[in-house]
């Protein structure tokens, strides 16, 4: 039994030239006329309906998900322009697809969750390998999770692997799409549950270090950090910024995507001592900080920045990590979901493609590779799924 997958890239701007040459590139270099299923990851300066119509016409209406993206990844080369498309697509004999979509996200996560585990019950079997999501990211994902794995009836870990939907960062508040065949909303998740026979490899890593002591949080609701050390949270990170990095631009200005906020990592993750919370945005009327995780009164914090070295080893050993795990097998596809962070905010052009070209070929020079610049990363670590912030993720099927 035989999977063939092939990886189209296009720039140009019209969303329908853009949809149907990135398609058509990625039917070529697969070999296959209609595939089975198709990934699309797009950048936000296109009109979503025309550019995902496009794609949908030229692979004959198959199966279909994914989301927007700050950029896309093709292998070793990147692109984080406004104009930027990566069509996947797959034909297999021993791979299964089973996709859908659902709305109300940052509304409701834990009723979303439920509703997805209702909808994939049918379709879960001893030959369920694991889960995409790509979810508008809110600040209480975990709900998400806890709905969707709360109501899974299965007897075994169902891993999640995917990214959350990304635009251009110029604003982040500005809209998010999720896809799935047809469809393109701005408040969900896309998912697409993946069976068959096929071994799965995967790793992550981290890219920040602590910059200062330990600090505690005195004061919290949700994802909204009121007081550390009994100061204002925004006093605390005025220790940290200059003072034009915390600039009033209303409730929710983004004080800097260089700092975040870090807890001790859970005792299962066993390569990492600290895990992000999430870049600080500050509200400035109250003093508050939001974050993109929940956190506890009483919870230790540290201030953290990012760290090239740490970038630059962490692709080392995720590809060590991965080839261990295929026990030597060369994949047939890998995805990898990097945080929009790591890219052209942090390295130089020349960097980037540096890091990208040394980690393909650890891995495998020739396998077809796919994946986006995402706003929070999902993944597991034992037998937990994680919404991970300022990390790379990447799955090697084989």
């Amino acid at each position: 039994m035989t999977t063939n997958a092939g990886v189209g890239t296009s720039r140009d701007h019209n969303p329908n030239i853009a949809g149907r040459e990135a398609a058509e590139q990625a039917l070529q270099k697969a070999g296959v006329d209609r595939p089975d299923f198709v990934f699309m990851f797009a950048s936000i300066g296109y009109d979503q309906h025309s550019l995902l119509r496009a794609v949908r016409e030229t692979t004959g209406e198959a199966p279909l998900t994914g989301c927007s993206a700050e950029g896309t990844i093709n292998g070793d080369s990147t692109d984080e322009s406004n104009f930027s498309v990566l069509v996947t697509v797959i034909s297999s004999e021993e791979l299964h697809w089973r996709n859908g979509l659902e709305s109300g996200l940052e509304a409701d996560p834990h009723a979303v969750g439920q509703r997805v585990a209702q909808a994939l019950l049918a379709d879960l079997s001893a030959e369920t390998i694991g889960l995409f999501v790509f979810p508008v990211l809110t600040g209480n994902l975990q709900h998400f999770f806890a709905g969707l794995e709360g109501d899974l009836s299965i007897d075994r870990f169902l891993p999640l692997w995917g990214g959350g939907a990304g635009n251009d960062l110029v604003d982040w508040r500005e809209r998010t799409y999720q896809y799935c065949d047809d469809e393109v909303i701005t408040d969900g998740v896309s998912y697409a549950l993946l069976s068959g026979k096929a071994r799965a490899g995967w790793a992550i890593s981290h890219s920040l270090i602590p910059i200062g002591g330990e600090r505690k949080v005195t004061r919290c609701q949700g994802n909204v950090i009121y007081e550390i050390d009994a100061k204002p949270a925004v006093e605390v990170l005025r220790e940290y910024l200059p003072d034009h990095a915390l600039t009033d631009e209303g409730d929710g200005g983004r004080s800097a995507v260089s700092l975040a906020l870090c807890s001790r990592a859970p005792s299962y993750i066993k390569d990492e001592e600290y895990v992000s919370l999430g870049a600080p945005t500050v509200n400035l009327t109250d003093g508050s900080i939001a974050v993109q995780t929940e956190v506890q009164e009483g919870m230790s914090i540290w201030l953290s920045s990012r760290d090239k070295e740490k970038v630059s080893t962490g692709f080392d050993r995720m590809a060590k990590q991965i080839n261990q795990q295929l026990g030597g097998e060369k994949p047939k596809l890998l995805f990898q979901f990097e945080c929009a962070t790591r890219g052209k905010m942090m390295f130089r052009e020349q960097e980037k493609l540096q890091l990208h070209r040394r980690f393909r070929q650890a891995v495998g020079p020739d396998v077809p590779w796919t994946g986006f610049y995402a706003i929070g990363e999902i993944g597991p670590v034992g037998e937990h799924n994680h919404i991970h912030l300022y990390t790379s993720v990447a799955l090697a099927l084989s």
